[in-house]
């Protein structure tokens, strides 16, 4: 506030001092215009004189009528006369000027004094306000100095009627909120659990209904009997031959039988080997159209069937590969894959059931992001051993031994070897067995019906509890595995493996199944005693 008042006051005394220059500068000149006139009006006087006073001149005019004089004169008088007013309006403008910087200084100063009583007003209020807030504040800490006082107290008394201490308290309440907590946290698990359950399975039966409409093939299902249309009766008696020579030949050369009088116009092939019976149904069609039927021809007609034979099965292990999209497969695995061709299994013809379980798992496998390749391997090799019928074992342990001789990726052999069993471990071995369980169980996929099934899980189990010392049997794996349990007091390790024989063997000379069934027997002892 000071430097403002500072300020106006040197700026009325620069104004006041500019006035004042501007003043004497106008006077100067004013004097001087006056001493020019003067100077001009002198010469004027003194000739006049010179001529008035001059001895022994006479001029017939008087000097105060010369022209010049009076011009110059009037012209002293007017220069006169304007510098006169020249000065006046100068100090007129002067004296305004510094009238008005007075007023104008003047207005600052009461401004600046009205402005300062405002500052003094405030600063008086706001040391009011300050000695207010600390007495407020004093206040304030007095309370809860009293609060904190009355919280000690009775904080006290609560631990005196409660006879615990504070942390005792504080654990004790903790210990409950986790309780709630963790009872909450477990019902909303649960909760979460149900249902991502339900999605879940919502979710995979959409997959699966998909994966079937994706991977169906026509049903094709067979016995093990095929038909052939005669032209005439007259053909029966040419395929006999003199003295049966002809139908014991083909009965050799083939392996089958030839039934010639169940049905009238028609011959049924009977064989449990589908590949044979192929054989012979081929060979005899083309006897029947050449004609010329005798031992020395069915025998060239059969040999020249059979070579075709390969070269058939070949190419239908190689559309099947081409169809998935699998190339650079080993040509012994494709000449092994078409014999599929010509093997059912209940009825499924398997190269169908190949096709089928690849599709439906391929599919899957995208659903979910798995191993596509592996998965389509697996599910093309699975059943491969069901064909490798000259060893021994299971279709699974052939399969997957035959696979490792080819250089198959161990991943597509653990699922071959995996997909029979009850956990996979690994999510392409569980698609695998899943489709292959999905190609299978679907309806009208197999020709065995729910009847003759049950009655053949059951007839395993009787045969299993048919010897002394088994305590319970069950036929689980499609009866492919048949469990044993016996009693512990009867049986000891070594009646054990002598019964598991026993037991297959019965199994294999009085029952019919397809593959192999294994016989597992199971011998538990416990021992409990109870302290008292």
């Amino acid at each position: 506030m000071e430097i403002t008042v500072v300020t106006l006051i040197l700026l009325v005394l620069l104004i006041l001092s500019t006035g004042y220059v501007y003043y004497s500068r106008k006077k100067k000149d004013t004097s001087r215009k006056v001493d020019s006139g003067k100077e001009v009006a002198e010469p004027v006087q003194e000739a006049g004189k010179k001529e008035s006073f001059s001895p022994g001149v006479e001029t017939g005019i008087e000097v105060g009528n010369n022209p010049i004089v009076l011009e110059a004169k009037a012209k002293a008088k007017d220069i006169i006369v304007e510098a006169k007013t020249e000065a006046l309006n100068i100090q007129s403008r002067a004296q305004e000027e510094a009238r008005r910087i007075k007023e104008e200084a003047l207005e600052s100063e009461r401004k600046a004094a009205l402005l300062k009583a405002q500052v003094d007003a405030k600063a008086k209020d706001l040391e009011a306000k300050a000695r207010s807030l600390s007495a407020i504040k004093e206040n304030l800490e007095k309370k809860q100095e009293e609060i904190e006082n009355f919280h000690r107290k009775q904080q006290e008394e609560i631990e005196k009627i409660a006879s615990m201490t504070k942390e005792e308290a504080k654990e004790l309440l903790l210990k409950e909120v986790d309780k709630s907590l963790s009872e909450e946290k477990g019902r909303r698990i649960k909760e979460k659990e149900e249902e991502i359950r339900k999605e879940s399975q919502e979710m995979s039966k959409q997959i699966l209904m998909e994966a079937l409409e994706f991977g169906s093939t026509d049903i094709v299902i067979e016995q093990s009997t095929s038909k052939i249309k005669l032209p005439d009766e007259e053909m029966k008696g040419r395929i006999i031959g003199k003295e049966g020579r002809n139908i014991r030949t083909f009965e050799e050369l083939t392996g089958v039988d030839l039934d010639l009088d169940s049905s009238p116009g028609e011959i049924i092939v009977s064989c449990f080997d589908s590949v044979r019976r192929a054989v012979a149904v081929t060979a005899l069609e083309r006897l029947v159209a050449d004609g010329r039927i005798q031992p020395a021809r069915i025998e060239e007609i059969v040999e020249q069937t059979k070579k075709e034979m390969d070269n058939i099965m070949y190419k239908a292990g190689d559309s099947l590969c081409h169809k998935l999209g699998l190339y650079n497969i080993p040509r012994e695995l494709i000449q092994t894959l078409g014999r599929f061709k010509y093997r059912f299994s209940y009825g499924q013809n398997m190269l169908e059931h190949t096709m089928e379980t690849a599709r439906i798992g391929m599919y899957i496998a995208e659903e979910i992001g798995a191993n596509l390749e592996t998965v389509k391997l697996g599910c093309v090799f699975h059943d491969i051993g069901k064909v490798l019928t000259d060893q021994d074992g299971s279709h699974v342990e052939l399969g997957v031994e035959f696979l490792r001789q080819h250089k198959i990726p161990e991943e597509a052999i653990k699922c071959v070897a995996e997909h029979h069993n009850d956990k996979q471990s690994t999510i392409e071995s569980a698609i695998v067995a899943l489709s292959d369980h999905v190609s299978g169980a679907r309806p009208g996929s197999r020709g065995e019906d729910y009847e003759s099934y049950i009655k053949r899980l059951k007839d395993l189990e009787e045969a299993a509890m048919s010897f002394d010392g088994v305590d319970k049997a069950y036929a689980v794996s499609a009866g492919r595995e048949v469990r044993v349990f016996v009693k512990p007091e009867k049986v000891d390790d070594y009646s054990a493996a002598l019964l598991a024989k026993e037991i297959a063997k019965k199994i294999e000379l009085e029952q019919n199944y397809p593959g192999v069934v294994k016989v597992i027997v199971i011998r538990e002892t416990r021992v409990s005693e109870t302290a008292k």
